[in-house]
């Protein structure tokens, strides 16, 4: 990177590489609201024939996505399904409750996936004391879990249940292409049986900003109305399109780098004293570390690592997480890891 920290603090955090910003630079552009942008016509269509959908919608961010869908699925009162940790849940600023006026059912999943069982353990009996189940939400990965792959079987049977009690299935794929990736299970089939996802361009795409939901014509009819209603409508917009679609051409395979880079860094710290890393869960670009056995709390390792060369977010009292990106090289993987070991075997040792 040309700045001096090595940044992994979240794959957010990622700059339009030369390429990306000539294709922004040289994008043919339009009203967007009007649907007069060709490059953002290009990109949603091309995000809905990843899926498998009939239509699509360009927005400014992933968390959009996941608050338009929840308002166009729930009434008043009604549930939200998802694991504890999905980042609809706890990550939004309440935003279920304000825009869809819809409560959070959490279930306490293994690394962020919850099964068929818990799902349907889940579902409200129908009375009018009970608030209505009406939406089960998975996060493809599980982003506070550590990058987990929920399973293709799991989400199978998971949307087995949603379709049994008559519920709308979402899913959160902010980082549904690492799966894919890693896996290679087609994004069409993870999206299999959903009423809404989407993806993100600004995380491990390496763009700039923007995300895209997809679903049917009704549903995205919809959306569009929240997306008006919210002041999402952009004017211009294929210079962030333009960055999609390129993102999509250059960017995606690569993100196997990214994985094998979380994996070498997670068996680097696996042995260090004072810290818990499990490299056999590290299944894509994220490393969940625990440091409650060094001297130190979360908030003191990263601190103490910011202050080494290294930008690493403290996700809990003892958690650090890191996201590799396409701007952390392996020599970088690499010098973190010695940084790591340096404090691990010094000053932040256990005691």
């Amino acid at each position: 990177m040309s700045i001096n920290h090595i940044e992994l603090q979240s794959d957010t955090q990622t700059r339009p590489t030369p390429g990306m910003r000539e294709a922004i630079a040289s994008a043919e552009v339009g009203d967007e609201q009007g649907f007069n942008d060709p490059t953002v016509s290009a990109l949603v269509q091309r995000v809905a024939e990843l899926f498998a959908m009939e239509s699509a919608v360009l927005l400014p961010s992933g968390t959009m996505c996941n608050q338009i869908s929840a308002a166009v699925h729930c009434g008043p009162g009604d549930d939200i399904i998802a694991e504890r940790t999905a980042h609809i849940i706890g990550v939004e600023a309440g935003g279920i409750s304000v825009l869809a006026r819809a409560g959070a059912y959490p279930i306490d999943g293994e690394r962020g996936v919850f099964s068929a069982e818990q799902a349907e353990a889940a579902i409200r009996p129908r009375t009018r004391y009970a608030p209505r189940s009406r939406v089960i939400s998975i996060e493809q990965t599980a982003n506070l879990a550590g990058g987990t792959i929920w399973p293709l079987e799991t989400i199978r049977a998971v949307g087995d249940v949603a379709k049994r009690h008559g519920l709308k299935l979402h899913m959160d794929g902010a980082r549904i292409l690492n799966a894919t990736v890693a896996t290679g299970v087609a994004a069409k089939d993870y999206a299999e049986g959903f009423d809404s996802v989407w993806l993100d361009l600004s995380k491990g795409l390496g763009c700039p900003i923007g995300a895209v939901l997809a679903g049917s014509a009704e549903f995205i009819d919809q959306a569009w109305r929240w997306k008006q209603r919210i002041g999402g409508a952009i004017r211009q917009a294929g210079i962030i399109a333009a960055a999609g679609l390129y993102a999509l051409d250059h960017h995606v395979e690569r993100l196997a780098e990214d994985h094998a880079n979380a994996k070498f860094l997670a068996e680097r710290l696996a042995p260090l004293d004072g810290l818990h890393v499990e490299p056999d869960h590290v299944e894509s670009n994220i490393i969940i570390i625990d440091v409650s056995a060094s001297s130190a709390d979360a908030a003191g390792w990263s601190k103490r690592l910011g202050q080494k060369g290294v930008r690493m977010a403290a996700i809990g009292p003892h958690s650090l997480r890191a996201l590799t990106h396409l701007d952390v090289s392996q020599e970088e993987v690499e010098r973190a890891a010695e940084i790591f070991a340096t404090l691990a075997e010094g000053e932040l040792a256990p005691k």
